[in-house]
């Protein structure tokens, strides 16, 4: 029996019909799959028994490595590794289904990697299917107008179709977490605005977020130095706090700001 890290963040899921109904979720026989964070493999199991045609494990814990290599041999490719480091596009030309019990205390860096690597047109990635704290996943699929609402959401609806498909409660994991879990569905876009480089739009909503009750005068001169044309442009108030401009506004707040530095 493994006892969970509480530093690498680790609940292991052990309800089965849980198990059943996330793997459920999406075709997945004869597709390639990566699975974030295996731990004891009980999701990976259920995942085998579709048939996938590949199956990709990446497990930073050591000792959950080498029990996962023992038990699924050549039947997995797993790397022991920090998922952080890792290049997600290196491991196939196709694209892949993303399976994802993520560590809570690095979770929402894992998402935000993902989306910001995005530099083309082109996803590595046609399905995730992922694990979060359920008030992280709220402020993943947050609206404008609304408390939860921020970078994160921000950066996820630049890229990505979200929705919820359920909440977990604690009992379902073990050791049980303090707090419920929510699972996550992302599917790419196929129309979104372009922006030269995703870390653009980071840093703007970062720094619009980082007062998110203050109005929005501050952040907008920190970048635009009170520059009436784009207010006209984009009908901005700079009376109005952040949480009160929409999706586009912020993209397209990026494309201004990526026009100053070019």
């Amino acid at each position: 029996m493994f006892k969970a890290k509480k530093s690498l963040g680790q609940n292991f899921l052990i309800d089965q019909n849980i198990i059943k109904k996330i793997v459920n979720l999406v075709d997945i026989k004869d597709k390639e799959v990566l699975e974030v964070g295996p731990g004891t493999g009980n999701l990976t199991i259920e995942i085998l028994s579709k048939q996938p045609k590949k199956i990709y494990l990446v497990e930073k814990d050591n000792k959950l490595s080498e029990s996962l290599n023992d038990r699924f041999g050549n039947k997995i490719k797993l790397y022991n590794d920090d998922i952080l480091n890792f290049n997600e596009q290196s491991f196939s030309k196709n694209q892949i289904i993303v399976f994802g019990n993520l560590p809570y205390n690095i979770s929402t860096e894992i998402l935000s990697k993902w989306i910001i690597n995005l530099k083309t047109q082109y996803c590595w990635f046609s399905q995730l299917i992922l694990m979060f704290q359920k008030e992280v996943a709220d402020r993943i699929i947050a609206s404008f107008n609304t408390s939860a609402y921020g970078r994160l959401a921000i950066l996820t609806n630049w890229r990505l179709k979200v929705r919820k498909i359920f909440d977990i409660p604690p009992e379902c994991f073990s050791p049980k977490p303090k707090i419920d879990s929510s699972v996550l569905y992302f599917e790419p876009k196929n129309d979104f605005v372009q922006i030269e480089d995703p870390k653009n739009l980071e840093i703007i909503s970062r720094v619009f977020f980082n007062h998110r009750r203050k109005m929005l005068k501050k952040p907008f001169n920190h970048f635009f130095n009170g520059d009436q044309k784009i207010l006209k442009k984009l009908k901005i108030d700079l009376n109005l706090r952040p949480q009160n401009l929409d999706f586009d506004t912020y993209y397209e707040l990026t494309r201004e700001y990526e026009k100053l530095r070019n």
